[in-house]
């Protein structure tokens, strides 16, 4: 596999219109040291670019956001070469002016989860430097992809990430305000940290369908409607989404810097030294160190 692949994550809904976009598409089955991903990745051209696709939930949204193989979906995106991760995912929002259609391009996370592997180093002491999550370099590729497209993007905004499968009551997302957080969603962690284990710049999409709980919702809909209502606006957010994904691959951003400190950031952070590293984890999990 070539070394410059654009790796991206989604959901069924945004995959179904990228993968209209590739030639030369091919289902590509990877296995892992930590299981099967979600499925087959889908690899292609678009343009002169490589991309591969991975459906984080699976051929008919088969995994909850807890039960998704996070660590099989991020080590089998490295495995196949992609150093770049985007990600997209759907959020309620924290805040007046997020509204929902809009896209965040996120920068910061707060993370509430406690079901989920969240590291692929299980016998030695690694630790990743994390006070700036996503890819800069990244972030501003999208941000300035972001000019070209119709879209109300904001350029910067903080994820809470909840385990879930519940929603938040009213009075966790007023909590989650007071955090600071911008939108909440289910799914970025902790992919976010497996990409940077995996020394991949990573960038994350999230595409607002709703206000979260904190704002009542209008009294005189009924739940149907509310729900027409959700998944239209999240129809309308994949859509802005894709052209934001489409100006991105199309400009002349590299998208894949070997020189970025994403690509080191196993440089010191492996803390476990000498006869005390295990080997056969070192083979396991050689393809992040490359």
């Amino acid at each position: 596999m070539p070394q410059d692949i654009v790796g991206i994550m989604g959901g069924s809904g945004l995959g179904d219109r990228l993968i209209e976009h590739l030639t030369g598409a091919e289902e590509s089955v990877v296995e892992t040291p930590f299981g099967s991903p979600s499925g087959p990745i889908v690899v292609g051209q678009w343009g002169d670019r490589t991309v591969a696709f991975l459906n984080r939930h699976g051929q008919g949204h088969r995994f909850s956001p807890s039960a998704a193989p996070y660590a099989a979906n991020v080590f089998a995106m490295k495995q196949l070469g992609a150093h770049t991760l985007l990600a997209t995912g759907a959020v309620g929002s924290l805040q007046e002016e997020i509204v929902p259609g809009d896209l965040v391009i996120v920068d910061q996370f707060i993370d509430k989860t406690f079901r989920r592997r969240s590291s692929f180093f299980d016998h030695e002491a690694v630790h990743c430097e994390l006070s700036d999550p996503v890819c800069a370099d990244l972030a501003g590729d999208l941000c300035r992809a972001a000019k070209s497209v119709q879209a109300k993007t904001h350029e910067k905004g903080t994820y809470v990430c909840m385990e879930g499968p519940q929603f938040s009551t009213r009075a966790e997302s007023r909590m989650h305000r007071l955090w600071g957080g911008d939108v909440i969603g289910m799914t970025a962690m902790p992919e976010v940290k497996l990409a940077r284990e995996a020394q991949m710049c990573y960038g994350l999409i999230a595409l607002a369908s709703d206000y979260d709980c904190w704002r009542s919702h209008d009294a005189s809909k009924g739940k149907h409607a509310l729900l027409e209502e959700i998944l239209g606006n999240l129809e309308a957010a994949t859509a802005n989404c894709m052209a934001l994904i489409e100006a991105l691959l199309k400009s002349d951003a590299s998208l894949v810097r070997e020189d970025c400190s994403c690509r080191k950031s196993l440089e010191l952070a492996v803390w476990t030294q000498g006869p005390a590293r295990d080997p056969r984890q070192q083979a396991d999990l050689a393809p992040l160190f490359e």
